[in-house]
């Protein structure tokens, strides 16, 4: 299905899906089952043999897994992509299949809190060590790497600094070394970035975000060539990180409208960051999509849309946040983002709570430094919530 369709729409609305052969139902149901029954005892032999396709067991697989996977895959141009309970475990799992004791990671400065946390304090007990690095130039890439360097791990867009890496080049500087690339594309999501296209070797993604687009589901996806994801099932199997069905029939309803979604929020993004960047209250904003971003040339050469998420540093420092975070009324005071509702967090507050300060600093994560994740609602509304409460 997926070579047939063109059209970004028509993929997520179609691939991996089709009338129910049973009651003919034109979405599918769900699948809330934990075991699936064979025919006969040499069917279930074959199955585990691994030569017929089919399910036995929903930490295995399961119908409703499939649909997202198949829609992520072909939406990323990947072989195979693998469906977990969170964006946390699909980076657990993707770095535990690429790495064993004594291995090295490199990874850019302004990760995620919690992709922060793994990196830093649990993957060191396991004997796996992470550089950070800010990796906005490539060549500071290079003399990092060592011989027992197995990834580099890219958020871009990062979480909140809306750092750009050069996926490109740092793919290159990565494969002659024979170092793999992850890179974490749920700010972009495929709409607006396809890394496996500019060489990557697989992608990541917190399915709670964009693709699921509701804020009512928790979980992850992990895509790239088939043997890499295949291993990477195997680690999600002996580990157990499985979504329940009704979550993924969830997310697949969500994937059907990512594209008109993303198409509203990209417009709704770049309206607020121009209105920010010509705001007195705002000192700075940082977005891909404004020509002031130090990476905006990098952006329009690997990205198609910039996204809906921004960050602004307010002046007047701490105290100034505050007063903005408690004045808002449309957004949202929550973390996450990618959801149809716009939402707003300060990150030293929230999600890098735990990150030590000089991570912090290296990531440029200060205490006037605001998240904002804009939503589908309308321009004029978002427009005069952010008007009143900086007033």
């Amino acid at each position: 299905m997926a070579d047939a369709l063109k059209g970004l729409n028509s993929l997520l609305v179609h691939v991996g899906e089709g009338p129910d052969p049973v009651s003919g139902s034109v979405t599918p149901p769900i699948y809330q089952t934990s075991t699936f029954a064979f025919p006969t005892n040499e069917s279930m032999a074959d199955f585990m043999n691994e030569q017929k396709a089919g399910y036995i067991y929903t930490r295995l697989g399961n119908p409703n897994f499939s649909v997202v996977e198949a829609k992520v895959a072909a939406l990323e141009g990947a072989e195979k992509c693998l469906l977990v309970s969170s964006g946390m475990a699909a980076v657990a799992t993707a770095l535990t299949a690429l790495c064993a004791s004594g291995d090295h990671l490199v990874a850019h400065a302004d990760v995620y809190g919690g992709t922060f946390g793994l990196l830093h304090d649990l993957l060191p007990k396991f004997g796996v060590e992470t550089s950070f690095l800010d990796l906005r130039d490539p060549s500071t890439l290079a003399a990092a790497l060592r011989p027992t360097t197995r990834a580099v791990y890219l958020e871009t867009p990062s979480n909140p600094s809306l750092r750009l890496a050069d996926i490109a080049a740092i793919a290159e500087i990565a494969h002659r070394s024979g170092v793999k690339v992850i890179v974490d594309n749920t700010f972009a999501t495929p709409v607006n970035q396809r890394p496996l296209a500019l060489g990557a070797d697989a992608v990541l993604h917190s399915g709670t975000k964009y693709l699921n687009g509701h804020s009512d589901v928790v979980a992850g996806l992990i895509a790239g060539s088939a043997e890499f994801v295949l291993a990477c099932s195997d680690v999600a199997r002996k580990l157990g990180g499985t979504l329940n069905a009704f979550d993924a029939w969830l997310l697949g309803r969500g994937l059907k409208t990512l594209g008109l979604r993303m198409e509203k929020q990209n417009e709704n993004g770049q309206a607020v960051a121009e209105y920010l960047a010509r705001h007195a209250a705002i000192a700075e904003v940082l977005y891909p999509g404004l020509p002031s971003h130090p990476q905006y040339a990098l952006a329009q050469r690997q990205m198609t849309g910039s996204g809906g998420v921004l960050s602004v540093r307010l002046k007047g420092g701490p105290a100034a946040v505050d007063r903005f975070l408690n004045r808002v009324q449309l957004f949202g005071r929550a973390v996450s983002l990618g959801s149809v509702e716009s939402l707003i967090t300060q990150p030293v507050a929230a999600v890098h709570r735990f990150v030590p300060p000089e991570f912090q600093a290296m990531g440029g994560i200060t205490p006037d430094l605001v998240r904002i994740a804009v939503g589908i609602e309308d321009i004029d509304d978002l427009i005069r919530d952010l008007e009143q409460a900086l007033a």
